[in-house]
């Protein structure tokens, strides 16, 4: 368990805030305005009466005055939570690159977002099915340890055991999206039932962009099967091309489920504590 990472990136996190989910169905009651219609008792706007609306939402004050039917509308109280899904595979914890500290400081991060947005806020990690972290409602450092060594990927953790989501709640994957997998498949489970999903693909610099040529010898993070081989321009093409067609894959999924996708590189997020996409995206918003 890397605390130091973790409680750094915890740091970072209190600069920044989830904004509130703009998918969130109707019925939820809680502590929060959205912007959707819903039930809570703050008047939103008023909308002409259709067919099917319910009579009781009728403002006969309106058709008093005007001798039209108009319906009440108000807005939506919801009450955010965060469920973090972190792939906690050998491969998030790349040999030689910053990536497991990464990958602390990243789950500190969003851990403090929440809490800054006061939004509750749960982990899972992908160690014997997609399991909760013990205490993971509390501050990092009274969390249950973890570590980065699961061999399984997270398409088996999924297929073993899927986390007990919070319906309707904010939804986050962290994790490199390289095992293989229909995106399909992983994606629709995330985003079923879901106000927000969100998926964070963390490389490491060397995965995104391999050495340009020599010897290698790749150990795989899960079998630790070991293969020699000689990296030349070519089969450093070879490999761009793959990552960008796999990422272009998932990009598509998706988009195809109302999902949000972000590639965070480690290096650059250790150097910076910042994910500058979903700002833009305006999923984060500044304090």
């Amino acid at each position: 368990m890397d605390f130091e990472n973790l409680m750094y990136g915890y740091r970072l996190g209190s600069r920044a805030m989830f904004t509130e989910p703009r998918q969130t169905p109707l019925g939820i009651m809680g502590n929060m305005l959205s912007r959707n219609v819903g039930s809570s008792l703050e008047f939103m706007e008023h909308r002409e009466y259709l067919p099917g609306d319910d009579l009781r939402r009728i403002d006969w004050n309106v058709y008093a005055r005007s001798d039209r039917l108009a319906v009440k509308l108000f807005r939506e109280e919801v009450n955010p939570h965060v469920d973090l899904l972190l792939d906690v595979s050998r491969s998030m914890n790349l040999a030689g690159t910053k990536k497991g500290e990464a990958t602390y400081a990243l789950t500190g991060f969003l851990a403090s977002v929440a809490a800054e947005s006061r939004f509750s806020f749960r982990v899972f990690i992908t160690d014997n099915g997609c399991r909760t972290l013990e205490r993971s409602h509390l501050t990092p450092l009274d969390w249950e340890p973890f570590d980065l060594t699961t061999t399984a990927s997270p398409d088996a953790a999924f297929r073993q055991m899927q986390p007990d989501w919070r319906p309707r709640g904010i939804r986050i994957f962290v994790s490199d999206f390289l095992f293989m997998s229909d995106p399909a498949l992983i994606i629709s489970r995330i985003a079923n039932d879901s106000a927000v999903t969100i998926l964070v693909q963390l490389l490491a610099q060397s995965d995104a962009e391999p050495p340009e040529q020599g010897n290698l010898r790749l150990v795989d993070c899960e079998s630790a099967e070991r293969l020699e081989i000689y990296l030349d321009v070519l089969a450093r093409e070879r490999y761009k091309r793959n990552l960008a067609r796999h990422q272009e894959n998932y990009h598509h999924t998706a988009k195809r489920y109302g999902a949000y996708l972000t590639t965070v590189i480690a290096e650059h997020f250790l150097e910076t504590g910042n994910i500058n996409e979903l700002f833009h995206l305006e999923l984060l918003k500044y304090k």
